[in-house]
């Protein structure tokens, strides 16, 4: 009898090793989360907020790519949407936000109110926790290490 080979490419893969560049990134993005949580400013939380979402949006991209120059993506929000369409809703509310992270990097005063400010860190959180469950990294904080 002869064997099927394809048989033996459909076993259950083992998940491939994060590349390093994505487990810092989110390494960085939990670091923005706990700093935008003990915030002292709004401004400082929705700063903080924001960092960690686009660290995190930044890891999507080092597992999944860059999409192609002929997208015309040119933030991380825009090229996040086109190779991980899943996370079109995230990427939508922080590219909304960018005019008002424009702002308090420049150090404008009252440009986000406290309100605006647990909301952004809020949807950080989500979206952080959204992209893990996307790269699909362990529990833990054990995944594998691409070399």
């Amino acid at each position: 009898m002869r064997s099927n080979a394809r048989s033996t490419s459909r076993r259950c893969p083992m998940a491939a090793p994060l590349p390093d560049t994505a487990l810092e990134l989110l390494a960085r993005s939990d670091a923005e989360l706990v700093a935008a949580a003990s915030a002292t400013t709004p401004e400082e939380a929705f700063r903080h907020a924001h960092l960690a979402a686009m660290r995190a949006g930044a890891a999507v991209l080092a597992v999944r790519g860059r999409p192609g120059p002929r997208t015309r993506a040119r933030t991380v929000w825009d090229m996040v949407a086109r190779v991980a369409p899943e996370l079109a809703p995230f990427t939508a509310y922080f590219a909304g936000n960018a005019a008002a992270r424009a702002a308090v990097e420049a150090g404008r005063a009252g440009a986000v109110d406290a309100a605006r400010a647990r909301r952004a860190t809020a949807a950080a959180e989500d979206f952080h926790a959204a992209v893990r469950a996307l790269v699909a990294e362990p529990q833990g904080g054990l995944a594998l290490r691409a070399s």
